[in-house]
């Protein structure tokens, strides 16, 4: 159903009316000091992009790469920062493949199960929807702020807290209400996944700047140019398709390329759905941020 012509997430096969396999993969180099808490942020980003097509995964398989001279206790932080992270998914780790590198990383192959009827695509935005983000961003500016030593102790626990957490709950909101048009904010940042949105689609994106939430030493450290190269490179990439109102100023429009790790879901919410959808989203305790609408057009345009 969807492969290799489609901008989505993961692969899916259907095997019946009623169901259909997804499979995904994704694994990167250390965004943070502690093993632990690494191995659960790549399991969390890995299991993500099941979510984020409406599915419920439940097989994995561990990908790593470790340097030799790697003390075993800290592989084993890493492995176990991912198998806990997988059972809170209630996914279950079968085991995986290692090989030698002289830089760790670290990733899943992910499994899961979808139902063709409810499956959720970036294709899948319609003219009304009103696009809500699930988690703020901020990620790529904070962990390169961590690499450089000028992040506090407060700015690295925010971080890992909101890129160690589950997609889950987000993706089942979506699902329960129905929903057809929605991706996860990851390498390509907000403009880069909304721009895959808008190109699938046939749609327009109005972003309100004022709206989108960021981590809370985000904004600053934008102000100090602690970006991660591939911030430029998704500028690079989406820029010519963004048209940013001149009052948006180049920290916050980097913001806006700014790559995530382990972020959010970006979902379509038809207008007459969005009441019910917030108030779901409070029983669930599920952060819900409106920060645009879909219109007829093409490309993405950003309002102050």
């Amino acid at each position: 159903m969807i492969g290799l012509e489609s901008p989505d997430d993961a692969a899916v096969w259907r095997l019946s009316d009623d169901k259909a396999i997804v499979v995904t993969t994704d694994f990167f180099t250390p965004v943070v000091d502690t093993a632990y808490e690494y191995g659960s942020i790549a399991a969390a980003n890995s299991l993500s992009d099941v979510y984020a097509m409406g599915g419920q995964p439940f097989l994995a398989l561990n990908i790593a790469a470790l340097p030799d001279n790697l003390p075993q206790e800290i592989s084993s932080e890493i492995l176990r920062g991912g198998a806990e992270k997988a059972r809170e998914a209630g996914v279950v780790i079968a085991g995986g493949h290692t090989v030698k590198d002289k830089e760790p990383k670290y990733g899943l192959v992910v499994i899961g199960f979808v139902d063709p009827r409810y499956m959720i695509s970036k294709g899948g935005l319609k003219v009304g929807d009103v696009l809500i983000l699930t988690k703020p961003l901020g990620g790529g500016v904070t962990t390169t702020a961590l690499k450089q030593e000028k992040a506090s102790e407060n700015d690295v626990k925010e971080v890992v807290e909101w890129m160690s957490r589950l997609n889950k709950t987000a993706g089942q909101l979506a699902v329960e209400s129905n929903l057809r048009g929605g991706t996860d904010i990851t390498g390509f940042g907000f403009l880069g996944h909304g721009l895959e949105m808008a190109q699938a689609s046939g749609v327009m994106l109005s972003i309100e700047n004022s709206q989108i939430p960021l981590l809370g030493s985000a904004r600053g450290f934008a102000e100090k140019g602690i970006f991660p190269g591939g911030a430029f490179d998704n500028r690079a990439y989406a820029g010519a398709s963004v048209r940013l109102d001149k009052k948006i100023d180049e920290p916050a429009e980097m913001l806006l390329f700014d790559p995530q790790t382990s972020g959010g879901l970006l979902v379509g919410v038809p207008r007459k759905k969005l009441a019910s959808f917030q108030k779901r989203a409070q029983e669930l305790n599920q952060p819900v941020w409106i920060v645009g609408e879909v219109h007829e057009g093409q490309g993405i345009e950003v309002h102050p």
